[in-house]
């Protein structure tokens, strides 16, 4: 960690009157300022854990290197109440580099990763024909049994957009398509990539089966060779595409994961804390640093530096939460060991590390005056109020099932789905500027909800308040 840096950037806070006299406190307004211009904390955590963990694979103790890191960094970095919560998972690992190879009429090998939940082919692997789906509706449509015996091969392009909208369009073919496929007999299933970029890289992530269904082996290619199997397809004529294929996961059973958690410490902590989220696992193939890395870094950094401006009115908790890749595990853990424990107000950070470009939250309307000071407050970092209700990132699940305020500050996603679950997630992707500007951007916002006295939700007084806040 830059202990150095870390020292500089605190004498640098604030000039003191004389050499004698204590140096004022910055304003939430400087302490923001000072963060998008020279905060050294993000970068310090982000850059530690890629280099001093690296992946960190759900359920596994890779990922629990991860915590016991993130713990030392919260507790080093003056954070309370500073604690691991386990919980127990079932846990799927990747097992060795995934292989794909056209047999037939055109051989050649495929870049190719193992979807989470996978199923195994074993060593010696299976060979079977292709049968090319255009969308999932397509293979929806395919009458069942029909691909008795074959790889079922979904082909759905993802383009890019800065908000990230295309992930709901193109999610589904890894979401569900092998499910869809292995129900109606297929052996195995390959989808081109959910993501944006043209290199030689397979997109991983999680995929489902339904209840019933047994896991089939099912792969994502790479962009450029999805895009080659099509072409396959439109000069084999007529004769089969065979292919071979070797994945070879292995299901753990239950193993223990768990979530993080540490505060600063309002000066009414019987007040219901602001919620700052992120989460700490990764898949496999990079290191963590985009998905999610620099979301547990930018939140961290931003409680560091709301703390800077004087000790906030509520408490700050920050959960780093375990597991969220593979199934959301330890969102559902927070809120089943907490739903009793009232949130003021939930925000995640999930998106990368490019700059912040929108604000949303989920009481425009019911709190419009506390909407309308956020926004104005983050104007200056080029940040615009957007119109739709803030849903609240993956790891917020307390929140939506208390029914309380939900923040979201919207970034750059334009070349996030590049990098997403590739082996491209690495921390030379982070430009360090960007950083900074959500790092400042968040303790804007996160300094102004720690310090508001009405209840964030609906701007009333507790009376006014959901049931679930009343005690506030």
């Amino acid at each position: 960690m830059n202990r150095t840096m870390t020292a500089l950037v605190a004498l640098a806070i604030a000039v003191p009157a004389t050499a004698n006299t204590p140096s004022p406190r910055p304003t939430l307004e400087q302490a923001a300022n000072n963060a998008g211009n020279y905060d050294p904390h993000a970068w310090d955590f982000v850059e530690g854990i890629t280099t001093e963990v690296g992946q960190r694979q759900a359920g596994t103790e890779a990922e629990a290197r991860g915590r016991a890191w993130a713990v030392q960094w919260l507790r080093t970095s003056g954070f309370q109440n500073v604690a691991v919560e386990p919980f127990m998972m079932p846990t799927w690992v990747p097992g060795e580099p995934g292989k794909a190879e056209i047999v037939s009429p055109f051989p050649q090998s495929l870049a190719i990763a193992p979807l989470g939940d996978s199923g195994s082919t074993g060593p010696e692997g299976i060979t079977a024909e292709v049968v090319m789906f255009k969308t999932v509706a397509e293979l929806q449509a395919a009458p069942e049994g029909s691909l008795k015996g074959k790889i079922a091969f979904v082909s759905n392009t993802m383009t890019r957009t800065q908000d990230g909208s295309q992930y709901g369009f193109a999610g589904p073919t890894r979401w569900v398509a092998a499910g869809i496929a292995a129900s109606k007999a297929a052996v195995a299933t390959v989808i081109k990539s959910v993501g944006t970029d043209s290199h030689r890289n397979p997109h991983t992530g999680g995929t489902d089966f339904p209840e019933g269904v047994k896991p089939t082996p099912v792969g994502a290619l790479s962009n450029p060779d999805a895009a080659n199997l099509e072409r396959m397809f439109q000069r084999a004529d007529g004769k089969p595409i065979m292919m071979k294929l070797v994945l070879t996961p292995r299901f753990l059973g239950q193993t223990e994961s768990g979530n993080v958690v540490g505060e600063i410490v309002g000066r009414n902590p019987s007040l219901p804390p602001v919620l700052l989220a992120c989460h700490l696992d990764s898949w496999w193939l990079g290191t963590g640093a985009i998905d999610d890395g620099a979301g547990c870094a930018i939140i961290a950094a931003a409680a560091k530096w709301v703390s800077v401006s004087g000790q906030p009115l509520r408490t700050i908790r920050v959960l780093l939460a375990g597991a969220e890749e593979t199934g959301l595990f330890g969102s559902a853990a927070y809120s089943k060991a907490h739903i009793n424990e009232p949130i003021a107000v939930g925000l995640e950070s999930d998106f990368g590390a490019d700059r912040i470009w929108r604000f949303e939250s989920n009481f425009r309307t019911t709190n419009p005056d506390l909407h309308k000071r956020i926004a104005s407050a983050v104007a200056r970092f080029g940040v615009s109020p957007g119109t739709d209700a803030a849903p609240g990132g993956a790891d917020l699940n307390v929140v939506r099932d208390q029914k309380g305020a939900l923040v979201d500050l919207q970034q750059d996603g334009t070349r996030y789905f590049d990098l997403h679950h590739t082996p491209d997630d690495t921390l030379d992707k982070i430009d360090p500027a960007q950083l900074r500007q959500n790092v400042a951007v968040w303790t804007q916002v996160v300094g102004i909800l720690a310090n508001e006295e009405t209840a964030i939700l609906t701007g009333g007084v507790v009376p006014s308040a959901p049931s679930i806040m009343k005690d506030e």
